[in-house]
């Protein structure tokens, strides 16, 4: 499960660095770039609950 983890925290750092070329930075409120904002947002929501996920399977671990 550790490696899947890490595996999809892989890919939404990818999504990240992928929305943020797709970024034109004089007009981030039009067209493409909200688009890109919009996954942007959303990819680094998807690794903090990633990481909250790792973080409260290492404390049942513990308590175990």
């Amino acid at each position: 499960m550790k490696t899947f983890i890490y595996i999809l925290i892989v890919l939404a750092l990818g999504l990240t660095i992928f929305n943020v070329t797709q970024l034109d930075f004089s007009n981030l409120l039009e067209g493409n770039s909200v688009v890109a904002l919009i996954g942007i947002i959303a990819s680094l929501c998807a690794i903090c609950i990633l990481l909250i996920f790792k973080s409260a399977q290492s404390i049942d671990e513990k308590t175990k």
